[in-house]
């Protein structure tokens, strides 16, 4: 495996598998790999002739200092990870590299970027357009992969590389999950063994929305209970639950007329901040 972090050095490497026709996967990370992103990974060396992984915790996506400092940061674990799966390359710059200056430039993705995750961390798809466009011009993948637990950024993203004209399919990989039920994140580090139990509260509250739209419930009822069963979880604190249509992010009232649906959430276990989603198709 390579370890790469000079951009020259990133770009000899995609010359030379392209030269070779080799089909390139990237999956984009910020570190602190857990089984998830292994399911990324798995996929693209399963899909692809070349697997690049890159880690980098992007600081123009984080609108709080404070959780930009305290991001887990594990590097030789990650890279001990990646090579025992047979990953081609990772590329993992240092921040000076990949922002000699700070970018002037930003990508705005409009409303869909002011609903949801875009009403609570401001600026933030933002900063997550810019630098995936960087690493998508560096290592010009056939496919990008990203997990579906952040499903608003793998719609943005999508919809990013088709107005722009990427030349690369993005590929969205179910969420991985605990026994518990609960997404696995790399910020789950940061919890206790406590709070995880309460985290798993998330995952249940969905699971009995999902059960209640196969029994054709009412979707404003359904979203009232688990509202209430979220708020009478001791240790959570709910930011959001909203369902919504995920062709434009839109709120929904009911799901008669849809095709999918989504339901989304994010909370608070700890002072961590964590969401997760349920998506369905309806027909």
């Amino acid at each position: 495996m390579r370890i790469i972090s000079a951009l020259g050095e990133l770009t000899e490497l995609i010359s030379t598998f392209k030269k070779n026709n080799q089909t390139i996967g990237f999956v984009p990370t910020m570190g602190a790999l857990h089984d998830g992103h292994l399911s990324l990974i798995l996929q693209s060396i399963k899909e692809n002739d070349s697997t690049v992984v890159s880690i980098f915790v992007n600081p123009l996506q984080f609108d709080n200092a404070s959780d930009l400092e305290k991001y887990p940061r594990v590097i030789d674990e990650d890279i001990k990870m990646l090579g025992e799966n047979r990953v081609d390359a990772v590329f993992v710059p240092e921040e000076q590299t990949f922002y000699p200056q700070k970018p002037i430039i930003s990508i705005d993705f409009g409303i869909l970027s002011e609903r949801l995750e875009g009403k609570f961390r401001k600026g933030h798809f933002e900063g997550v357009g810019v630098v995936v466009s960087k690493f998508l011009h560096l290592v010009d993948p056939d496919k990008v992969y990203f997990g579906l637990k952040d499903l608003q950024q793998y719609l943005l993203i999508k919809r990013m590389c088709n107005d722009l004209h990427f030349q690369c399919k993005v590929i969205g990989v179910d969420t991985v999950r605990e026994e518990s039920g609960l997404a696995l994140s790399s910020r789950n580090r940061r919890i206790s063994s406590d709070g995880l139990k309460v985290a798993a509260v998330i995952n249940r509250g969905l699971n009995v929305i999902k059960k209640g739209i196969e029994e054709r419930k009412d979707l404003q009822r359904l979203l009232h209970d688990v509202n209430k069963m979220y708020e009478s979880e001791k240790g959570f604190e709910l930011e959001y639950l909203e369902a919504v249509s995920p062709a434009d992010l839109s709120t929904v009232d009911n799901y008669s007329t849809l095709s999918e649906l989504a339901i989304c959430v994010a909370g608070y276990v700890e002072g961590v901040r964590l969401i997760d989603n349920l998506y369905l198709r309806l027909k």
